[in-house]
């Protein structure tokens, strides 16, 4: 199958890696060691509402597991839509460790009931000691993270985003298309 694919010209998308998840606890270590920023504790997992009753099943199971999670944890969740009708999983935990895996559930747990393609990223939030914040960002379909550091009125700090990937090449799977590197505007991290 993979010679006919070639041959008429289709591609396969690139299967996720949520395990990469994983290396953001790593990542933040080096991110403070080297630029001062540490997580604020937050993290959200975005998607597209799919209509139908599987998914309204996978989100009951989905809100089970959370819960479990968050009692578990000493986490706290909450689920909001934004004005361009994604869903936003939105976690708080003060330890990294707690709150990756928290991530990562949300992502499996939406994988395997078949809504994988719904899925469009998880983000982390960062933040130095004078409050400039920035976003690691994992990029489901393509199994890459970007920093996204957002200014005042909808621009972005570039030199910021830059030094951040420049600080964490050897940690994650770096996006290496910039202009992947989508603005995120309205995200429900404080």
């Amino acid at each position: 199958m993979k010679f006919l694919d070639a041959l008429l010209g289709r591609s396969r998308p690139k299967q996720p890696k949520l395990d990469a998840l994983f290396g953001v606890t790593g990542a933040a270590i080096t991110l403070e060691a080297s630029a001062g920023m540490k997580p604020t504790g937050q993290a959200a997992v975005c998607f597209k509402p799919a209509s139908g009753q599987g998914f309204a099943a996978a989100s009951e199971e989905l809100q089970g597991l959370l819960e479990l999670a968050v009692k578990e944890a000493g986490s706290r969740v909450r689920v909001t839509d934004d004005r361009y009708g994604y869903r936003w999983v939105v976690l708080e935990d003060p330890d990294m460790e707690d709150l990756v895996t928290s991530v990562h559930l949300v992502n499996s747990t939406l994988e395997q009931y078949g809504f994988g393609p719904q899925l469009l990223c998880s983000v982390f939030a960062f933040a130095d000691s004078s409050g400039r914040r920035f976003h690691l960002v994992y990029l489901y379909k393509r199994g890459t993270f970007y920093p996204f550091a957002p200014l005042d009125t909808e621009r972005r700090d570039n030199e910021l985003e830059l030094r951040v990937k420049a600080s964490l090449g050897g940690d994650l799977p770096i996006e290496p298309e910039l202009g992947r590197w989508f603005a995120l505007w309205g995200l429900p991290l404080g």
